[in-house]
């Protein structure tokens, strides 16, 4: 079953893949070792890589000496991760229906893509199920509430009065988790995965703000989108308020140093 979720995330990332790796990319990028060594990845390991984007963490296992196999559900990243992990093996493909065996990897990681699909618990299920009997699966999402650097370009919208558009539904209630540790390990609990561990991991994420700036006004993600979908004065008073805001996290080498906070989850099968 498709949800209206699903539906708007495939809309909203559609063609903009290359617009991700130009921007928020570098700041998703920061977990991938961590969520590689949480896994357990290392030469040999037989891993897949579960909405690889622009194939950051394949390209990470592939150097660790991995046999690494990569899927996302847009064709535009699955390209780039080709470019990016020439080694790995890709594939486009959409939670929660991959297409392998069960037990067919000793690893499954999975780097900010549980927060984008409409059915989190069915996705887990799915690493679940392709994972082998005491393999690993590792996780990550964004926490709530978000830290500081996160929250920025939301804070601006909420200033300039925009207003969220029915195009981008909230995850069904139904199928919502707390974005806490508590509420990522009862998840995966729900999704069969037992045992798991959950941590936060919180960085400064530096970069211009023309470069965060830049992701918000081309439409990549959520905060993208509503950016898009408002009135051009709407827009205008939405980078207004955004430049106000920028001095509290700038730096004396005029970049800003983003405040971030994840959730890191791993467990044994």
């Amino acid at each position: 079953m498709v949800t209206g979720f699903d539906e708007s995330e495939r809309r909203m990332w559609s063609g903009r893949a290359g617009a991700y790796a130009d921007s928020f990319a570098a700041l998703c990028a920061y977990t991938v070792p961590q969520l590689l060594d949480a896994a357990g990845v290392r030469e040999g390991t037989r891993v897949l890589d579960v909405g690889t984007g622009p194939g950051t963490a394949a390209a990470a296992a592939c150097a660790r000496g991995a046999k690494v196999t990569a899927v996302d559900a847009e064709p535009g990243m699955a390209e780039l991760a080709r470019q990016a992990a020439p080694a790995a093996e890709v594939k486009v493909a959409v939670l929660p229906e991959l297409p392998f065996a069960d037990g067919e990897f000793d690893a499954v990681v999975s780097n900010f893509v549980i927060n984008h699909v409409g059915r989190p618990r069915d996705a887990l299920a799915e690493l679940r199920r392709v994972v082998r009997p005491g393999g690993s699966v590792a996780v990550t999402v964004w926490a709530v509430p978000p830290a500081s650097g996160q929250a920025l370009l939301g804070r601006a919208q909420q200033a300039a009065g925009a207003v969220r558009p029915p195009e981008l539904p909230p995850l069904d209630p139904g199928h919502d988790f707390s974005r806490d540790p508590q509420g990522l390990v009862g998840l995966m609990e729900s999704a069969g995965l037992h045992g798991a561990g959950c941590e936060t991991v919180r960085w400064d994420h530096l970069a211009t703000a023309e470069q965060w700036w830049g992701g918000a006004a081309a439409g990549v993600g959520c905060v993208g989108q509503i950016v898009l979908n408002q009135s051009e004065q709407v827009r205008s008073e939405i980078k207004r308020q955004f430049e106000l805001l920028c001095p509290e996290f700038a730096r004396p080498d005029g970049r800003l140093a983003l405040p971030h906070a994840a959730l890191l989850a791993r467990v044994r099968r």
